[in-house]
């Protein structure tokens, strides 16, 4: 199995940048896809976006596209959200997972087709 840990979450201002790291620990981590999530208070976990295994493709939900970067650096473990012009909705507590795969880009869009999740990192964006 594979451990995650997200951080680099915390309070900013609409509009402004915030790069989450999720650092991969007990696996080997080329071999996993791995996918961000984000869930509001009262909401459910929403789907963010995922990245393949070499980093090479990435697939993103509608309402982050453009806007927000998934990559990876499978030499340090390490896949990263960077988020650029972020708006008050996007804030949620913001997760990654993992999962062997491959399946089809569907297949990863939801959260209960990941077997590995990390414990999430806060992320405010204030008006």
């Amino acid at each position: 199995q594979v451990q995650l840990v997200e951080s680099g979450g915390g309070l900013v201002q609409a509009g402004s940048s915030l790069k989450l790291s999720c650092a991969a620990s007990g696996g080997t981590f080329s071999s996993y896809i791995i996918g961000w999530f984000r869930q509001a208070p009262g909401k459910e976990r929403a789907f963010v976006g995922f990245i393949n295994r070499s980093g090479g493709m990435t697939y993103y939900a509608n309402s982050v596209k453009g806007r927000f970067t998934i990559s990876r650096d499978n030499a340090k473990n390490t896949v990263y959200l960077q988020m650029n012009s972020l708006k008050p909705e996007d804030t949620a507590v913001y997760y990654c997972a993992a999962d062997s795969g491959p399946y089809s880009s569907s297949w990863y869009t939801r959260a209960d087709r990941y077997d590995y999740w990390g414990q999430g990192t806060q992320v405010t964006v204030s008006s």
